[in-house]
């Protein structure tokens, strides 16, 4: 069953009352002195509601200190996930020595902490797997995923998600004029700055989609591609299913085909993945930065250690995650796979939703002809200056292009919404 969101302000006032909690006197912990294994037990009230525990030590005076996301780890049971068994006992289990080694659990010393989230409130990282039907699980931080973030399991059988925290943040979207190799005003005015605000936080994936989790998704291996390497031989009807359809967006919302990549990922995870607006793909690419990229490099010759491109990049694409990361942990958001976002390409700004799509249509309509959509972040054989931030080329959503070499692929992207 999926839930919905409440409107109202009485359908909200009644949903904060109800909203998952678990009181702390309700938590006990202790550890069995011949197996080490330590037993959490907590009771969830008011609604299901998303999980998460913390050890933390007394370093004083009743000042008590976690002991670190990157200790957090190897926990089972009813932990780091959605949990439903309202008003009963739960439990956890946890070995301190094999994840914080040589530390033991003592009374007085040392308590665990848990937290219940509303499923339109989720911690920071999701972790879709995706060899099997809805099962996610949730962590505060990329520290307390079991592995490390480049792990070559998130590059294949699972899909990390972040959360962005952008609701109601006033920030620019596009270049400055004199911002260097920017699109010209006078090419559609596609890259024109000005104040953008999105209404709402949204999951991204910390990787552009790989070859290997493609294949999770569809059950199709392409040839000649790295498993780890990003899928570059989509086209956005591929993605999201025919355009000229009931899912052409923005006029239909969000509704993709159930043969698409789009459509056959909700059916595994059971969540409203899509790709991202144009407006959500930018803000999370700058993660806070105004330069031409992310890392404050304003040219190429401030160097871009977080990209791929025809530069660097010897005319192949790449692993995922092999760069630096944004600073909000986002890989190849510039170069590497070019990306395929939500968007026409069309003149900015007027009245729009930057989630949802226009509110009016521009003042000039001719470019947004049923033609080509928005890609975002360059690619491995374009130069740096398409790689930029505010960088927008325009590409026909149906083509494949398999008769030349091919470099779009795709990030998927959710609302910051739990449904169950």
């Amino acid at each position: 069953m999926k839930t919905k969101i409440a409107t109202g302000f009485l359908l909200a006032a009644a949903a904060c009352f109800a909203a998952p909690r678990v009181d702390q006197d309700s938590v006990t912990m202790a550890q069995d002195p011949s197996t080490r294994t330590a037993s959490i037990t907590y009771t969830l009230r008011g609604e299901p509601g998303i999980v998460t525990v913390d050890i933390q030590t007394n370093a004083g005076d009743n000042v008590w200190i976690s002991v670190g996301d990157e200790n957090l780890k190897g926990f089972t049971g009813d932990v780091n996930k959605l949990v439903t068994k309202v008003g009963e006992t739960c439990s956890i289990g946890w070995r301190p020595d094999k994840f914080w080694p040589g530390q033991d659990l003592k009374g007085g010393i040392t308590r665990a902490v848990v937290k219940a989230w509303a499923t339109n409130n989720p911690p920071d990282y999701a972790v879709f797997d995706l060899t099997v039907t809805s099962n996610v699980m949730f962590y505060t931080s990329a520290k307390a995923l079991p592995y490390d973030l480049t792990n070559g399991l998130y590059k294949t059988d699972c899909l990390v998600m972040r959360r962005v925290h952008a609701t109601g943040l006033p920030w620019r979207r596009g270049s400055p004029f004199t911002e260097a190799n920017r699109r010209s005003s006078n090419d559609q005015h596609v890259e024109d700055p000005f104040m953008c605000v999105l209404s709402s936080d949204y999951y991204i994936g910390v990787f552009e989609l790989t070859v290997h989790q493609y294949d999770r998704i569809t059950g199709v291996v392409p040839s000649g591609s790295g498993l780890k390497k990003p899928i570059v031989t989509i086209s956005w009807n591929n993605c999201r299913g025919d355009s000229s359809g009931d899912n052409n967006w923005p006029t239909k919302g969000h509704a993709v085909t159930a043969a698409s990549i789009m459509g056959k990922l909700r059916g595994i995870t059971g969540q409203e993945f899509d790709l991202p607006t144009a407006s959500q793909w930018e803000f999370a690419c700058r993660a806070g930065c105004t330069a031409a990229y992310s890392n404050g490099g304003q040219a190429a010759a401030d160097g871009l250690p977080t990209g791929w491109f025809s530069d660097n990049a010897s005319g192949a694409v790449h692993e995922v995650g092999e760069r630096v990361a944004n600073l909000w942990g986002f890989y190849d958001m510039h170069g590497n796979a070019s990306e395929w976002v939500l968007d026409w390409v069309s003149n900015y700004p007027w009245n729009y939703d930057h989630e949802n799509g226009p509110g009016a249509a521009p003042k000039d309509h001719s470019y947004m002809m049923d033609l080509f959509r928005s890609v975002r972040g360059g690619g491995f054989l374009q130069a740096v200056g398409n790689a930029r931030s505010a960088a927008i080329s325009d590409w026909s959503l149906a083509a494949n292009y398999t008769d030349r070499p091919t470099q779009i692929g795709c990030r998927v992207c959710m609302p910051a919404v739990i449904l169950y």
